[in-house]
């Protein structure tokens, strides 16, 4: 397949790393020189320095003959005109586009917009995207990081694990001895900073950051092993009201949640805006890291502070005030990667990474095959991906343990007629059973050579 990618910044970046392992031809397009020597240097890319809107730089991409056009720039105008020469000059058949501004996502997904007028195949929002990721942090404050798969019936969850975890010390494979009636799977574990996927004899230590996989229904017994508990979040302080902030609050309100939500934000015409279009939450405009402030927000009764602004720094301080001052649980929005380790020594309980969260909202649209769901964890480190297997694939009817998987690489569950079971080295993979994987980032192309996917775009 052969891919145009706009945009050479971290999201264009990480898609065309994706794509290019998969084998499939792809011309990386940016008007930074810098941006785009880096791709050809260090990916199976080639690259156009140029606007992407100008159709001459298409046609130099090789946009005649493309399958696919995805427009990452920074500039929402540009992504859009760029899908529409695109399918006006070269008549590229999928395009994806993504789009910060609400002005223009509200009419992209209002009935009086049609497709013949902007013809986008798929909008991609980061705004909507980490609204959503930061909703479910907080339905699950006993996580770092969590993923739905399985049409929301299985759950990936990252668990910090505290000194006094019940299951330290213990090898993997007892703890399935110990709970063998429960579906869980530590499919991946970071420790000391570095990711991998454990092996049956590997113990837990404290301070590791373990990503678990169970049904949703197992979910409260897992958490009572490695010694989480749940809590209600019905206090909640968001400290920023752009469209992040004011869509998270938007939807606690449409849920009908005994919420009680209130919102700092900085500059008073985004307030007001906020405070507009809210009912129930109460704006307060002012600086989210003055300490009157977040006194007058009830930050010290506060179950939950989402920390949403456009600066990270902010955001990580303004979380460690709250906790300074009494917040139970605090999650902060991280753009750079390189922060992330900052997060545990700060006390911070949970972050979103909206470049993660938009690289994997890409690759779940681009792959409409056999691959439902595409999860990246950390920055690009490795991802938890769900597909059903074909009747062609190399691991249908194969053993779990006679599949020559990388090292990298662990089965977290099998949905079999419906239901998810524990998988096991006996376990045979049948067509049309469903599996989620995790695999290290360096290991992905292996697992899709394995379930024959990479064709299966469309």
């Amino acid at each position: 397949m052969k891919v145009i990618i706009c945009g050479a910044g971290q999201v264009g970046w990480q898609i065309a790393r994706h794509l290019s392992g998969e084998k499939n031809d792809v011309t990386v397009v940016d008007n930074n020189a810098d941006l785009v020597r880096r791709a050809a240097e260090t990916l199976d890319v080639q690259g156009i320095n140029g606007f992407a809107s100008y159709p001459d730089v298409l046609d130099r991409a090789g946009a005649r003959d493309a399958d696919m056009i995805i427009a990452a720039t920074y500039s929402d105008e540009v992504n859009m005109v760029t899908c529409q020469v695109a399918h006006s000059v070269f008549s590229i058949q999928r395009k994806i586009a993504r789009l910060r501004s609400q002005s223009y996502l509200d009419a992209i997904y209002s009935d009086l917009y049609r497709r013949d007028h902007m013809p986008i195949d798929v909008v991609i929002s980061p705004e909507r995207e980490v609204a959503d990721a930061a909703l479910q942090r907080l339905a699950a404050p006993a996580a770092f990081d969590t993923e739905m798969f399985l049409g929301n019936k299985g759950q990936l969850m990252g668990l910090r694990l505290d000194e006094d975890c019940p299951v330290l010390n213990t090898p993997l494979r007892q703890l399935n001895d110990l709970f063998s009636t429960l579906r869980v799977v530590v499919v991946g574990i970071r420790r000391d900073g570095r990711l991998f996927a454990p092996e049956a004899g590997d113990q837990l230590f404290a301070h590791d950051e373990a990503y678990v996989f169970a049904p949703v229904e197992d979910i409260p017994r897992t958490l009572e092993v490695f010694g989480k508990s749940e809590h209600k979040q019905e206090r909640l302080v968001i400290v920023g009201g752009g469209n992040i902030g004011l869509a998270v609050a938007q939807s606690l309100e449409k849920r009908g949640r005994k919420s009680r939500t209130k919102m700092i934000e900085r500059d008073r015409r985004c307030a007001e805006r906020a405070a507009d279009a809210l009912e129930r939450t109460i704006v307060l405009n002012g600086d989210g890291l003055d300490s009157t402030l977040l006194t007058e927000a009830g930050i010290s009764r506060a179950d939950a502070i989402l920390a949403v602004t456009d600066d990270d720094k902010t955001n990580m301080l303004a979380s460690v005030r709250a906790k300074a001052e009494g917040c139970d649980y605090a999650i902060a929005l991280i753009n750079d990667p390189t922060l992330l380790p900052l997060m545990e020594p700060l006390g911070i309980d949970a972050y979103i990474n909206p470049r993660a969260t938009t690289v994997s909202s890409i690759l779940r649209h681009i792959r409409h095959g056999r691959v439902h769901a595409v999860y990246s964890i950390g920055d690009a480190e490795a991802e938890v991906i769900e597909a059903e297997v074909m009747s062609t694939s190399n691991i249908a009817g194969a053993a779990i343990r006679d599949i020559d998987f990388p090292e990298g690489v662990l089965v977290g569950g099998v949905q079999k007629d419906g239901e998810i079971v524990k998988p096991t080295g006996g376990m045979r993979i049948e067509a049309g059973d469903v599996v989620v994987i995790f695999a290290l980032a360096a290991d992905v192309a292996r697992v899709e050579q394995l379930l024959q996917v990479s064709i299966d775009f469309f």
